[in-house]
């Protein structure tokens, strides 16, 4: 079959390899699409994935094509969508619960061959079955939907009546808009450098758009910042926007060498948190339903859907922040 694999840090290439065979309760997907983000950059840099060479994408959804022979709960022509989460069900973390924090974390597309590529084999646990009107390629878009309710899971506390401010309105931003909208913000304001992006946030309904927090009206601060950019230039504005009382969540995935510079009197006297939020916990079903709901609309997020031949290129278009959610079809 034909794949998209990442053989050293700043090198890929679509060639062919073995076709992958299931085991007694796995299931291998025809992929239908495979989503592109910022972990597959990382990935790229030689960060995340503990081995090269890997075949990368854990946004995918697809056609069960063979199943192992234990695999009852789904069958032939079942379409599915896939959570890449593989925990090992065995660590402290697993065992209280915390399986995003495995001590043996391990991930489709990350550490074991992913959706870009023709075929994946995946776990039967973690294919969700989809409703008859839900397009397959759409369900690609579950799996980034999944991080985003792990990030409100997080800010669990929030009030009703909150200010939001998100930094970022790619992908990721543009879903943390439309959960925030959902979660009893009284207002949610974007900010973000890429006029295009801002535009789309308009067009979901955003309180405020603009290239930096200085050009909104608000003098104390914002209840709920979210960093949905990984950039440290943005993280480090962002937790001087913070205000008393108020939360900061680190969504976004930052390179490994990035630094922020906190204010612990500020932290203490204005009773500041900062928390983080990583990957999929217990959302990715969650996710599902609230993707057959229509609280995204793919027509919206999706803004380029390429061949796998040119994941290469799918890999230079979103690294230079272009469009919305990329996503490559065999």
């Amino acid at each position: 079959m034909k794949a998209a694999v990442i053989s050293a840090p700043g090198q890929v290439e679509v060639t062919t390899v073995e076709d992958p065979t299931p085991g007694p309760r796995q299931v291998v997907v025809s992929v239908a699409a495979c989503g592109l983000c910022g972990t597959d950059l990382h990935i790229l840099q030689g960060e995340f994935a503990p081995t090269l060479p890997v075949v990368p994408g854990h946004e995918f959804a697809g056609t069960v094509v063979a199943t192992g022979s234990a695999v009852t709960e789904l069958a032939e022509g079942d379409r599915v969508a896939v959570d890449p989460s593989l925990p090992c069900h065995e660590c402290h973390y697993c065992r209280i619960g915390r399986n995003n924090l495995c001590e043996r974390w391990a991930a489709i597309g990350v550490t074991t061959a992913g959706g870009a590529a023709e075929f994946a084999v995946a776990p039967v646990a973690n294919c969700i079955k989809l409703p008859d009107h839900v397009r397959t390629e759409d369900a690609a878009l579950i799996e980034p939907l999944s991080c985003a309710v792990r990030g409100y899971d997080i800010l669990r506390s929030q009030q009703l009546g909150t200010r939001v401010l998100i930094y970022g309105s790619g992908t990721m931003g543009l879903m943390m808009l439309e959960l925030a909208k959902r979660t009893g913000a009284a207002g949610v304001d974007v900010v973000d450098i890429n006029p295009d992006r801002l535009a789309t946030a308009r067009t979901l309904g955003c309180t405020h758009a603009a290239a930096s927090p200085d050009e909104i009206d608000r003098p104390r601060g914002w209840d709920v910042v979210i960093d949905a950019t990984g950039s440290e230039r943005a993280i480090q504005d962002a937790l001087g926007r913070v205000g008393k009382g108020g939360t900061f969540l680190q969504f976004g995935v930052a390179d490994y060498a990035a630094r922020a510079v906190i204010e612990p009197y500020r932290i203490y006297n204005q009773e500041i948190t900062i928390t983080g939020s990583m990957a999929v916990l217990h959302s990715y079903e969650r996710a599902a339903e609230l993707f057959a709901a229509g609280t995204l609309d793919p027509e919206v997020f999706i803004s380029d859907r390429l061949p796998l031949a040119e994941y290469a290129t799918a890999l230079d278009r979103f690294k230079a922040g272009r469009g919305r959610k990329i996503q490559v079809r065999p």
